[in-house]
């Protein structure tokens, strides 16, 4: 089962969230039938989701991170709550390319140069939206830099995502440490150190650490108070007939009867979870008479 924990240090400078998001990003392969590049992409952008979403107050809060690059991949969106459960869709799933020099999935090529959005539904009038430019298109350091220049917070993320031979997820996980306003100079220097010196995220799940694990490891020497009642992240759609329903209900009488004429009936897929909802010509008639506007 995957895992999240999140903590602070004892004096209030550091607070640290790390995932294993293994089955997660398995289940949004086998939903989308990922190539192992798109596999290595979503995959990052979801356990980001779980660990932001971990951040969320109320259940009715929301966290959606969006990635539009020029990359064959195209457009990526997440969704994730406070729960940690999370669900995402990347535009051409079986986009691929050969190895990078370094022999790695190349996740940069794939998605291309553009923005990143992060947008922040906290149940107010408005979500707070920030955008930022995609600095290198490997994700974590893409997010690193809009914490920088977005929000001021000095934060250091990893993502990982291992693809078998088979296409499954071996390992996939992150982690993500912030600095506080307590902390000193020496303080972001001895993380920069640990940081620097750790192992992939993908290594240290392979090698069997658990969450609690890595949360110590990238905090190694600081006295932390870890939580036990963190979210366990999960793959989890939220769409239902009824939302289906109500999105054709929002088109309009107008374009709901040329539906009926045109189509006789309507098929409507989930991009996060691929559930077909199908309405008949009689169904679609008693929503078009909810909908409003003029025929």
């Amino acid at each position: 089962m995957d895992k999240l924990i999140r903590g602070n240090s004892a004096d209030g400078s550091i607070r640290v969230f790390t995932a294993i998001t293994t089955d997660t990003v398995n289940e949004a392969h086998r939903i989308h039938e990922t190539s192992a590049t798109a596999s290595a992409a979503i995959g990052r952008l979801l356990t980001a989701g779980a660990i932001l979403g971990a951040q969320l107050k109320s259940e009715k809060d929301s966290i959606t991170l969006q990635i539009n690059g020029d990359g064959p991949i195209g457009m990526m969106t997440v969704v994730g709550n406070c729960k940690s459960e999370v669900r995402g869709y990347v535009e051409n799933p079986t986009a691929d390319l050969p190895p990078n020099s370094r022999g790695k999935l190349d996740v940069k090529g794939v998605v291309g140069e553009g923005f990143l959005s992060v947008i922040r539904d906290l149940d107010l009038k408005e979500p707070y939206i920030g955008r930022t430019p995609l600095i290198s298109g490997e994700i974590a350091e893409d997010l690193t830099y809009y914490y920088a220049k977005s929000e001021q917070v000095p934060t250091a993320i990893a993502l990982g995502v291992l693809v078998d031979t088979d296409l499954t997820i071996k390992a996939a996980g992150g982690y993500m440490i912030q600095l506080m306003p307590e902390a000193t100079d020496e303080t972001a220097d001895r993380l920069t150190q640990i940081i620097e010196n750790l192992p992939p995220v993908t290594d240290m799940i392979v090698n069997n650490m658990s969450a609690e694990d890595i949360a110590f490891a990238v905090t190694d020497g600081f006295d932390m108070v870890l939580e036990l009642n963190a979210p366990s992240p999960t793959y989890k759609c939220t769409c239902s007939r009824e939302r289906m329903e109500r999105a054709l209900i929002s088109l309009g009488k107008k374009e709901i009867s040329d539906i009926i004429e045109e189509q006789g009936s309507a098929e409507m897929t989930c991009r996060f979870c691929d559930n077909v909802y199908t309405f008949s010509r009689e169904e679609l008639g008693e929503l078009m008479d909810k909908a409003k506007g003029e025929l």
